[in-house]
C-alpha cells in the first residue's frame, strides 16, 4: 500500500555517487584542517599539595565531580577520586549527596 517506492537504476547509481564524492570531500578537508585532533584528557590528577590547585579549589563554590573534572581536565572518575583524597587532607568538606553525585565545599 504505502511506503517509499523503489528506485530506478540511476537513481540508484546517481545517489552512490553523490555519497561517494562527499565521503572524499570530506577527507580532503579533515587531511587539509590538521587542527581537528581530540583534546586529550588526564587521567593523573594534580598534585593535592600544589598551591596553584589548592588556590582554584577555595575560589570555587561548590565541587562536584563534573565541575573539577571540566576545570581541570580530568575524567569523572578520577575526579572523584580526588575530591575524595581533598577530604581526607581536610581541604574539602563533604555538604550532601547520594551515590553517584557527591557535593563537596571548600573548608574555611
Amino acid at each position: 500500500m504505502g511506503g517509499k517506492k523503489k528506485l530506478t537504476l540511476k537513481q540508484m547509481e546517481r545517489t552512490t555517487e553523490k555519497k561517494e564524492k562527499d565521503k572524499r570531500d570530506g577527507e580532503k578537508q579533515r587531511k587539509a584542517s590538521g587542527s581537528a585532533e581530540k583534546k586529550s584528557i588526564r587521567i593523573v590528577p594534580p598534585q593535592v599539595d600544589d598551591e596553584n590547585v589548592v588556590k582554584e579549589i577555595k575560589r570555587m563554590k561548590v565541587l562536584t565531580p563534573y565541575a573539577v573534572a571540566s576545570r581541570f581536565d580530568l575524567r569523572l572518575s578520577v575526579a572523584k577520586d580526588f575530591l575524595e583524597e581533598l577530604q581526607e587532607r581536610g581541604v574539602v568538606t563533604y555538604v550532601s549527596g547520594d551515590r553517584n553525585v557527591k557535593i563537596y565545599k571548600p573548608s574555611d
